[in-house]
């Protein structure tokens, strides 16, 4: 097969759609001895392909084409035209923001979530608009829909009216060979270097984006935790900013504990297994996710988990995580407080974790993708059979 995957929406690989397709492309690269596999790719984003370059083709794309607007101009006008010029047997979007309408060959999306049905003040009118409508009917002209969860799976068919048969669920993946545990004193020597962070703490690994990812009411019980118990463990925030950082950024400075709240800001991918085997525990009090990798990743790493059930994360974190109640930040504060105080719990959490984190890679991701891709280039080209003209000769008789 000729494949496609554009991978303008990857955010400069500072998001969880961003490291999606970044996993995927690397667990895709011994499909390249079959497959001829191109890639998309904004011209600052180009080094991050870096790895795929000598077994794929890469396409690089202005970067005038990065606004969101012109993204997705771009992808509705000129991609199409691309991907009909390479003769391509089937092109991936992994995002339902950049779903195309016009079907050069086959057309996959990968959609990580239906937030905008959920959370109703996660993003501006406009957005909230193309999430709810116009997502809404370029998931009609899509041949194959990848849902990364089971619950993404159903918002889609109840919210989208897709045909079930069109929709396949598909959890991603994790690089065990990257997130294993390891000795903590070694990772904290490596990444906490900060003045100050020298005690427990707790890591929440999220983009700070308000009110989407519950940091307030994290700060909150975090700041309930330190009254009432005056315990030295401190709050580690990992994230690049994002809607709503701003809010984010006053509570911390404005709570009476802001020595011990952290901001780290974009953690690199290279070091994000270390901040895991680093923490002492790991928080994920998230309203809303469609799939929710981080939790499993430091499960991964022998970090204990606390997480919200929130969305798609009941199926992901299984009873291998202390769960959270996202809305309520005083039972948040008191599964602060057990974790902190109880290292017998946060053994068996860790074990837990351990073998939860088993249950995914990023090969099984990638072998369920291609035989998607194979399944919606077989269909396409099917169908194409069927709706070609049938030749006839004067007499209104099909030539023999």
């Amino acid at each position: 097969m000729k494949i496609g995957i554009s991978t303008s929406v990857i955010q400069r690989g500072h998001s969880g759609v961003g490291q999606y397709v970044l996993a995927l492309v690397r667990a895709l690269l011994p499909a390249t001895r079959e497959h001829r596999i191109t890639l998309f790719v904004l011209e600052e984003d180009l080094p991050l392909f870096a790895f795929a370059a000598a077994v794929m083709r890469i396409v690089p794309v202005s970067e005038r084409h990065r606004p969101p607007v012109r993204n997705i101009l771009w992808h509705q006008t000129a991609l199409p035209r691309l991907a009909r010029r390479a003769g391509l047997d089937v092109l991936h979007i992994p995002s339902y923001r950049r779903m195309v309408w016009s079907r050069p060959c086959a057309l996959v999306a990968t959609i990580h979530d239906l937030a905008p049905f959920h959370l109703a003040g996660k993003y501006n009118w406009p957005r909230m608009f193309y999430g709810r409508v116009v997502a809404r009917r370029l998931a009609h002209r899509q041949d194959e829909i990848i849902a990364v969860s089971q619950l993404t799976a159903r918002d889609i068919g109840t919210f989208f009216k897709v045909p079930a048969a069109r929709i396949t669920a598909v959890a991603n993946g994790l690089d065990h060979t990257r997130f294993q545990p390891g000795p903590q004193s070694a990772a904290r020597a490596l990444v906490c270097k900060r003045p100050g962070l020298d005690a427990p703490f707790f890591l929440y690994v999220a983009r700070l984006e308000h009110p989407g990812k519950n940091h307030s009411r994290l700060i909150a019980a975090f700041n309930a935790f330190k009254h009432a118990t005056g315990s030295p463990w401190q709050l580690v925030l990992a994230g690049s900013d994002w809607h709503g950082a701003a809010a984010i950024h006053a509570l911390c400075l404005a709570s009476p504990f802001s020595h011990d709240i952290h901001r780290l800001g974009f953690v690199p991918a290279s070091h994000l297994p270390d901040w895991y085997r680093a923490a002492d525990a790991f928080i994920f009090p998230s309203l809303f996710e469609g799939f929710g990798l981080p939790p499993i990743e430091a499960m991964a790493c022998g970090c204990p988990v606390l997480s919200s059930t929130r969305g798609a994360l009941a199926e992901t974190i299984g009873d291998a995580a202390g769960h959270l109640e996202p809305h309520d930040p005083a039972q948040i504060q008191a599964q602060l407080t057990r974790i902190a105080a109880d290292p017998a719990w946060r053994e068996e959490l860790r074990r837990l974790g351990l073998l939860r984190a088993q249950q995914f890679n990023w090969q099984k991701t990638a072998a369920a993708t291609l035989a998607i891709y194979a399944r919606a280039a077989e269909q396409f080209h099917a169908s194409a059979v069927h709706r070609a003209p049938t030749l006839t000769n004067r007499h209104g008789r099909s030539p023999s």
